[in-house]
This record gives C-alpha cells, sequence and structure tokens, in this order.
C-alpha cells in the first residue's frame, strides 16, 4: 500500500498541498479529480521524491519513502505515466520500452507481454517516437511505465487531448491492470472517465481534499460537481 498521510508541499515559498492524505491498495484505482493548477501532480511529484513534502509522510508497504530518491522509489515497485508523456522522441518505440526494463523477480512485464497488450506499438516498433500519434505516444507512455514492472501506477491526466476511441481503449488497459493486482492513482479532470474506472474518487481544491465518495455517488451528486469541477 502507498500511504500519504498529512504532506504538506511547498515550491519555494509557495504552499501547494496543504495536509493532503489518502492511500492507494494494490487490486484498487484510486481518482484523483480538480481543476487545473490546484496540486494533483504536485502529489504525484511528492510521492515519487521529485518534490517531496516538508511535513508528513509516504509510506510504501509501511516502509517511509519521503526522504528517497525517485530512482529509489522506482525500484521499489512506483511507476509514472506523466502528464507530457515525456516519450524519448528521437528514440524508436522498441528502444523506448527496453531503456525502462527492469525485473523484480517474474518479470511479469516482458517486451512480448507489452505488444500482447498493446498491439499498435508492436506495429510501430521501428517507428521513432516522434512519428506516433498522440494517443500512440499516450500507450507507449503507459507501456514504458510497464516496462520497469511496478505494483503501482500513477497517471496524472492519461486522457487529456485524446480521441474518444482511445480513451476508451485506456480505459480498458486501466481495467486489466487492476484486475491484475495493480494499484493506480488515476489522476483527471474528466470525471466519467474516473467514475468508470475507479473504485474510489477524491476532488482536490487549492491543495486540500475536500471530496471523497464512492464514484456512483459522485455522479449523482450535482453540487459538489459544479462546486469543485464546474460542470
Amino acid at each position: 500500500m502507498i500511504n500519504v498521510r498529512d504532506i504538506h508541499t511547498y515550491y519555494g515559498e509557495s504552499y501547494i498541498l496543504q495536509g493532503v492524505s489518502l492511500a492507494l491498495e494494490r487490486g484498487k484505482v484510486v481518482g484523483l479529480l480538480g481543476r487545473n493548477g490546484v496540486g494533483k501532480s504536485t502529489l504525484v511529484r511528492s510521492i515519487m521524491g521529485m518534490t517531496p513534502p516538508r511535513r508528513g509522510t509516504v509510506s510504501l508497504d509501511d516502509r517511509d519513502v519521503t526522504k528517497l530518491a525517485t530512482q529509489s522509489i522506482v525500484k521499489l515497485g512506483v511507476g509514472m505515466v506523466p502528464q507530457e508523456r515525456r516519450i524519448f522522441k528521437s528514440l524508436t518505440v522498441e528502444e523506448n520500452l527496453t531503456i525502462n526494463e527492469r525485473g523484480n523477480g517474474n518479470r511479469k512485464w516482458t517486451l512480448d507481454r507489452v505488444y500482447e497488450l498493446f498491439p499498435v506499438l508492436k506495429a510501430r516498433a521501428r517507428n521513432r517516437g516522434n512519428l506516433l500519434s498522440g494517443g500512440e505516444q499516450q500507450m507507449l507512455a503507459v507501456a514504458r511505465a510497464l516496462m520497469g514492472n511496478p505494483d503501482y501506477l500513477l497517471m496524472d491526466e492519461p486522457s487529456e487531448g485524446l480521441a474518444p476511441l482511445i480513451v476508451r481503449q485506456l480505459g480498458e488497459v486501466i481495467d486489466i491492470l487492476k484486475q491484475e493486482g495493480m494499484g493506480i492513482l488515476l489522476i483527471e479532470q474528466h470525471m466519467n472517465f474516473v467514475i468508470k474506472h475507479a473504485n474510489i474518487v477524491f476532488i482536490m481544491s487549492k491543495g486540500a481534499l475536500v471530496h471523497e465518495s464512492q464514484p456512483q455517488d459522485l455522479a449523482a451528486n450535482r453540487e459538489i460537481q459544479r462546486k469543485y469541477l464546474g460542470i
């Protein structure tokens, strides 16, 4: 379990995360919704050690990882799909995948397995990243994270800018990963996507979690939707 306990994170003197607590279990999807600029990406950076919190703790399976370097957290089984995708556009699809290859004993995620999950990447294996469509780049970003064989995956707005068909395919992948026991933090602005795939939903506003509910309860709560999501 990833356990975030009362973390307070700053950028310089800017107070971003103001006492955030949540837990992510294996085999569960935790959805995190909120408008732009409320601190969602900062939460990912805090968990991954990129912007460590000044107060509070982040633990992984009861081990305090609050001050660990990002590469150490990755080795402990946490993967990340960043909002900007950050694939290597000068490398081929296969080079992007193998550069992040890491075993954790059982090598569940191999190149063949990733290609089975993302057939389009197999067809584009020799293409450089700059020749891929936006949807293909997003699939590559997810596949690259899987090649690190994580137990937990932090996904920062993965559906942003994608066509509805690609969003649906991405949702199917998330469901498969959940069924196989991966814990996923799904950060999004698209409420319906989160409601469809998450086990529990949080809303963040101004650096704090202001709502927690079952997905179906949020779907029925128009007041909360209007107040915090503007829909």
